[in-house]
C-alpha cells in the first residue's frame, strides 16, 4: 500500500486541475432523473460486488480444501500448473453466473442491453476461453519460477508481470478486441477531420482512430484509448457518433488525445511497476501463510487468493491516480475546444444515456470511482467558463 501511495504522489499529473464551482444539481437534472441513475446503478454496484464476493470466497474454499485432482504429484508439474490455472479460473467464473444475469436483465429493463442472451452466452464462451488460455499460462509461468526460485521468485514474477502487462496492453486491440466487435477506420469526413485538426493543435500523433460496433451491445456512449507504439488508436462508440453534436464530440476527442498526449497508457505501466515489487513479496508471504503447498500446482489458489488480498488496497489507491489522470483531461479538453457549454451538454446527455448515479455516496467516489462525479465535471466546467469570461 506504500508502494501504491507512492506511485500516485510520483505519476500524479502536475497540472493544477480545474476547481469545480459548486453546482445546484437539479439545474441541470430533474428530481426524477436523479433518482432513476440511482435506483438502477446502486443496486447494479451491489450486484458487482456481491459476484465478486461470491468469486473470492470460492477461491478461498478451494484453498482451504483443494480438489483431490490438484494435490496430486504431476510427473510434468508446468502442465499441471497449466492446467490447474486454466480449471480454476473456469470454475471460478461460474458461481458468479446468476449475479451477472441479474444485473443484465436489469440493464435491459432500463435500455442499456440490446444484445440477445444467446450473443452474451457466446461472449461468455470466448471471453471465458482467452482467459482460460492466459490463466494456463499464468499457472505454469508461476510453478516454473516458484521452483527455479523457491524463495526469491517475487522479484522476477513482478518484472513478468509488467512486461506481460506491456504486451497485453500493445496486443490487445490488435489480437482479442476484434474477437468481440468490429473497428472500423473512421470515414474522411467532418469527424476524422476535427480529430486531425485537434491532434495538430495537441502537437500528438495519433495513430489511428476508429468507430466500434458497440450498438451491438448497449446503448451507452463511451471513447477510449488503447495501445502502444504501432497499435495506438483513438476508439468511439458508434453510440457516441449518432447521437451526439459535432461540437460534443469535439469535446470527446480532446478528453482522449489528452491521454496521448499524457501518455497515460504507459503511466499506468509505470504505475504497475512501482508496485510490483513489493505486491508480488506481500502475496509470497501472504500464500505461504494461507497454504503449506510450494513450487506445485497445488499452491496455485493460495497464490490467487493472496493476489486477490494484496491487489484490493492497492487498486482502491490506484483509483485516485485515474482520477486524478480523468480530471487533467477534461481540463485539457476544455482548454483545447474552448467549448464549456459543448462540454456541460454532453455531460448531462451522457450521464442520462448510461444511467449514471448522479449523486453517489462520497464514500463511493473515493474508493472505488476511477472518474470524477457528474456534478464535479459540470462544476470544472462552469468554472472554467466563469475564468475564460472573466479573462
Amino acid at each position: 500500500m506504500l508502494a501504491a501511495e507512492i506511485g500516485v504522489r510520483l505519476l500524479s499529473p502536475r497540472e493544477r486541475p480545474i476547481d469545480p464551482a459548486p453546482i445546484d444539481l437539479h439545474s441541470y437534472f430533474s428530481q426524477d432523473e436523479i433518482a432513476r441513475g440511482a435506483r438502477f446503478a446502486r443496486p447494479q454496484l451491489a450486484l458487482a460486488l456481491t459476484a465478486a464476493a461470491v468469486e473470492i470466497g470460492a477461491l478461498a474454499l478451494v484453498v482451504r480444501r483443494p480438489p483431490r485432482a490438484m494435490l496430486r504429484r504431476f510427473k510434468r508439474p508446468l502442465l499441471g500448473g497449466a492446467a490447474a490455472g486454466a480449471s480454476l479460473a473456469v470454475a471460478l467464473s461460474l458461481p458468479a453466473l446468476p449475479l451477472r444475469a441479474i444485473a443484465r436483465k436489469r440493464g435491459m429493463t432500463v435500455g442499456l442491453v440490446t444484445q440477445s442472451w444467446r450473443g452474451w452466452m457466446v461472449d461468455l464462451v470466448k471471453g471465458g476461453a482467452i482467459e482460460a488460455v492466459l490463466a494456463a499460462g499464468a499457472g505454469g509461468a508461476a510453478v516454473a519460477i516458484t521452483r527455479r526460485y523457491p524463495r526469491g521468485w517475487w522479484l522476477p514474477a513482478s518484472v513478468g508481470s509488467v512486461v506481460f502487462g506491456g504486451a497485453l496492453a500493445a496486443l490487445a486491440p490488435v489480437v482479442l478486441d476484434p474477437l468481440f466487435n468490429e473497428f472500423t477506420p473512421l470515414a474522411q469526413r467532418e469527424t476524422r477531420s476535427d480529430v486531425l485538426e485537434l491532434a495538430r493543435a495537441a502537437g500528438v500523433k495519433v495513430g489511428e482512430v476508429y468507430s466500434v460496433d458497440a450498438s451491438r451491445r448497449t446503448t451507452a456512449a463511451n471513447a477510449y484509448v488503447a495501445g502502444l507504439g504501432p497499435t495506438k488508436r483513438v476508439v468511439l462508440f458508434d453510440t457516441l457518433l449518432d447521437r451526439y453534436s459535432r461540437n460534443e464530440i469535439r469535446v470527446v476527442v480532446a478528453h482522449e488525445l489528452a491521454h496521448v498526449r499524457g501518455r497515460d497508457v504507459s503511466r499506468g505501466l509505470l504505475y504497475a511497476a512501482l508496485v510490483a515489487p513489493a505486491a508480488a513479496l506481500a502475496v509470497q508471504r501472504l500464500s505461504w501463510e494461507l497454504s503449506p503447498e510450494r513450487a506445485t500446482p497445488a499452491a496455485l489458489p493460495a497464490l490467487a487468493l493472496a493476489a486477490v488480498v494484496v491487489g484490493a488496497p492497492t487498486g482502491l489507491i490506484g483509483n485516485r491516480l485515474s482520477r486524478a489522470i480523468e480530471r487533467r483531461s477534461d481540463a485539457y479538453s476544455l482548454a483545447l475546444t474552448g467549448a464549456p457549454e459543448a462540454f456541460i451538454s454532453f455531460e448531462r446527455a451522457i450521464a442520462l444515456q448510461n444511467v449514471a448515479d448522479l449523486e453517489p455516496p462520497r464514500w463511493l467516489t473515493s474508493l472505488l470511482a476511477t472518474h470524477p462525479p457528474t456534478a464535479e465535471r459540470i462544476g470544472a466546467a462552469v468554472s472554467y467558463s466563469a475564468g475564460s469570461s472573466g479573462s
